[in-house]
């Protein structure tokens, strides 16, 4: 109590002049109309530029959570359209009717929580395993095209070979003219692989896109996988030698969905 008195007969100037300050101050506002806006002007853009960086930090950490539910959406909207378009067709053979059907597929949402790219090897580690019914040799993509091919798979995590591993071959074909052919990475650039067994004779010009084959049962046929960057033969080349900008980027690639293939064909 003796500090407090101490305190308030010390600045008790000061505190007289702080208090005649803040009522003039509140009596020009009230009374003065021009004053009345431009302080509550300036109030609300400092409470609106408070509320914007509270915003911006909360949108900040809710980021993983909103890419997550995207991902999932994303995964539902595509199983939803491949469910109508799998859709059966009679066909009439020898007097005989049969129905077939379009590949069942069904697209499970993952997120990678690891990556390499600068091995010859390189590997994806997603975050589903065997209690979500992943399996190997199952197909991976992204956004953007074609990721790679599960190579193994534990409880809760699955590996995954991309593209950009020497040991990866991947059947694809020229969207242009549906020539088919094979990606063979050359363990050099993450973002760039050789696309093997064109013909010389097969018309290939910088831009043609590169789509997934459909010759397996791991990918549909048409999912992006690259486009030609370059491409050139010597006269004694039987095939070109072509080289594909992947489209997937693996430096920012977060979340992926690994393709399920139920039934291949039905009767």
């Amino acid at each position: 109590m003796r500090n407090l008195l101490q305190f308030l007969t010390r600045y008790s100037n000061f505190l007289i002049f702080l208090i005649l300050e803040v009522v003039a101050f509140i009596l020009i506002t009230t009374t003065h109309q021009y004053q009345h806006s431009a302080v509550w002007s300036s109030a609300n853009r400092l409470v609106a530029g408070v509320e914007s960086i509270t915003t911006t930090i909360g949108d900040y950490f809710r980021l993983q959570q909103d890419n997550q539910r995207l991902a999932e959406e994303n995964a539902l909207l595509k199983n939803q359209l491949m469910a109508q378009a799998n859709q059966l067709e009679a066909v009439t053979e020898n007097d005989n009717q049969y129905v077939y059907s379009h590949l069942d597929w069904e697209y499970i949402p993952a997120k990678v929580v690891r990556i390499t790219t600068h091995k010859q090897h390189n590997y994806l580690t997603i975050n589903k395993g065997l209690r979500d019914s992943i399996e190997v040799d199952m197909g991976v993509v992204s956004k953007e095209g074609v990721v790679g091919i599960v190579s193994a798979v534990g409880e809760r995590y699955s590996l995954v070979v991309p593209i950009i591993h020497v040991g990866m071959n991947l059947s694809c074909r020229l969207k242009t003219n549906n020539y088919i052919g094979r990606t063979q990475w050359n363990g050099i650039r993450h973002d760039e692989v050789a696309l093997e067994d064109i013909s010389r004779h097969v018309p290939v010009a910088e831009g043609d896109t590169v789509v997934t084959s459909g010759l397996t049962n791991v990918f549909p046929e048409g999912i992006l996988v690259g486009t030609v960057v370059k491409t050139n033969m010597t006269e004694s080349d039987n095939y070109h030698r072509t080289t594909l900008k992947i489209a997937t980027d693996y430096k920012t690639v977060k979340y992926v969905q690994v393709i399920r293939n139920h039934t291949p064909y039905k009767e």
